[in-house]
């Protein structure tokens, strides 16, 4: 299989090296958009800049994303690595419907700030831009540097495509990375959109010295309401009680190498917004869909008090010890009331 990789972050170098290490013998093209860091792998075999400590393996080819690699023809599989951000602008330029495409980030659209009902998921940006383009997303509880490292995990290949979620699977499933498919993209997206948000929330938690108790119960507030918005937009309750879910969740909400938790423990030290996200030195897509999560929630109705104070955290509304007092003082309810 010949499988397009663009993107030359973390998280799609992590795939092309998986990728390239099949057992099936994938021939892997990683196109990178920044032609000084393209210039870099290609000298080092390592991307130094986002995922160091990881040789790339010599089949994987190295490309100028501006130079179109896509258009060379022969290709089974597209996957875009970039942040949320971009997905727009990269659908619009890779969409042919003669080769399935998948995305790996998760998160909303930021949106019209103005607009009442916010950004759009993955999917919901296909359909807007290219609705004939067959394609997936590939999510789940993963670290890029295990991926790389070739350490046990286990992902999510969604789509109401069956032939998308045959092929995405025959690409990446293997010894070390199990894939897993899922026809519930909405529930998918969704909740590897919201664990990002609810990580923060616990990390400021973590942050705080709360304890585990306070840990668990945020958490498993955290996928009720995680639930009940992908369930508001179309998405299955069950697969949040999978590893796009639950399973996500419980990584990116504990996890030391979660980027999102950082940043919530960092605003728990007294640092500003703006100082935490310098500190990464990658993306913590929790920081740019929070309120596009808690916008969408809204105009459906459907409560969701965590993310709410994350949003307050974030816009400087509330601080970390004001957000604990705010969670702990609502009122009384039955546990499987909304809210």
């Amino acid at each position: 299989m010949k499988i397009l990789v663009v993107g030359g972050g973390a998280w799609g170098t992590a795939l092309a090296i998986s990728a390239a290490r099949h057992a099936a013998g994938h021939a892997v093209l990683l196109a990178a958009r920044d032609p000084d860091q393209l210039a870099a792998m290609r000298a080092r075999r390592e991307n130094t800049r986002y995922l160091p400590g990881h040789v790339l393996p010599e089949s994987i080819e190295l490309h100028d994303f501006n130079a179109q690699p896509w258009r060379t023809g022969g290709l089974d599989l597209m996957v875009v690595g970039t942040p949320m951000a971009a997905l727009r602008a990269m659908i619009g330029q890779l969409a042919q419907p003669a080769v399935p495409l998948a995305w790996l980030c998760k998160g909303f659209e930021a949106g019209n700030p103005e607009a009442q009902a916010g950004g759009l998921l993955g999917h919901e940006i296909l359909e807007d831009v290219a609705p004939h383009q067959p394609a997936g997303v590939l999510s789940g509880p993963s670290f890029a540097q295990e991926v790389a490292a070739g350490q046990p995990s286990a992902l999510v290949a969604a789509s109401a495509d069956a032939s998308v979620r045959e092929k995405l699977v025959a690409a990446f499933h293997s010894e070390r990375l199990r894939v897993y498919a899922n026809s519930d993209i909405v529930g998918v997206e969704v909740g590897g959109a919201v664990k990002n948000v609810l990580a923060i929330a616990t990390g400021l938690c973590d942050g705080l010295a709360l304890g585990m108790n306070a840990r668990a119960a945020l958490i498993t507030r955290g996928l009720a309401e995680m639930t009940r918005l992908g369930v508001a937009l179309g998405g299955q309750a069950e697969t949040f009680m999978g590893l796009s879910g639950l399973g996500d969740l419980v990584l990116t909400a504990t996890g030391d190498l979660s980027r999102n938790r950082r940043v919530g423990q960092l605003l728990a030290q007294g640092l500003s917004l703006e100082q935490a996200v310098a500190s990464l030195g990658h993306v913590a897509e929790g920081v740019y869909s929070a309120r596009t999560v808690v916008r969408r929630a809204r105009t459906l109705g459907v409560d969701m008090p965590i993310s709410e104070s994350v949003v307050a955290l974030l816009d400087g509304a509330l601080s970390p010890a004001a957000v604990v007092a705010t969670l702990m003082g609502r009122q009384p309810r039955d546990e499987r009331a909304p809210g």
